[in-house]
């Protein structure tokens, strides 16, 4: 029987956090470890139970932007937010979440999006990756080599630097060389503007993403 997917829910709002807790219950694959109310608790429960993926919410009893940074470091983070400014998930994803869901779609996208970044990819919902490509003005593209559009398709699924060098079965040290080639040559800053690059140009899609 294969393992299930560990999940710690942290959310203030105890209605709100009971619905997701029936809802992952209906998926046999995915097991709830821990509900957490308070912000102070989150890192204490984190060290205590392991798990697979926290979902977050961004509006607990404080704002958590800030808290994403460390907290991803322990765990695969998917933020939970009422919000629809694609400002708010653009700054959760720099900071090291792997997943953004719209509280308002939560019923539809949640247990996709909780899968996902399980298997190590970044889910964002169509939506947000409809306003991310509508931000791009429409320019001649620098070319690439063959080697490094591999590698920014498997950034753009979210993979890390180790698991993109086991995948194309080439260096860690080889697979960072390109992407600074890379960020010169696009003159992009971060891997999450690389990956609305590679959703512009065709280089991945949203299927790549939640398969």
């Amino acid at each position: 029987m294969k393992t299930p997917i560990r999940v710690i829910v942290a959310d203030d709002h105890v209605l709100f956090r009971q619905g997701l807790r029936s809802l992952l219950r209906l998926h046999p694959e995915l097991e709830v470890v821990a509900e957490v109310h308070q912000a102070s608790e989150l890192c204490s429960t984190l060290a205590a139970l392991s798990c697979d993926v926290l979902l977050l919410d961004l509006q607990m009893d404080r704002w958590m932007l800030s808290d994403i940074e460390s907290l991803a470091k322990l765990t695969r983070v998917v933020v939970l937010t009422a919000s629809e400014r694609t400002e708010d998930g653009l700054a959760a994803l720099r900071l090291g979440a792997r997943g953004v869901v719209q509280k308002r779609f939560a019923v539809e996208t949640l247990t996709e999006a909780v899968r996902a970044v399980a298997n190590g990819l970044v889910w964002m919902p169509p939506a947000l990756q409809a306003q991310l490509a509508s931000q791009w003005t429409v320019a001649p593209e620098p070319q690439l080599t063959a080697r490094e559009g591999e590698i920014v398709r498997c950034v753009a699924q979210g993979l890390r630097n180790a698991e993109v060098a086991k995948q194309l079965a080439i260096t860690e040290a080889t697979v960072k060389t390109h992407l600074n080639n890379v960020f010169q040559k696009l003159g992009l800053r971060d891997r999450v503007e690389l990956t609305r690059y590679a959703f512009r140009v065709g280089l991945v899609s949203v299927r790549d993403q939640n398969t």
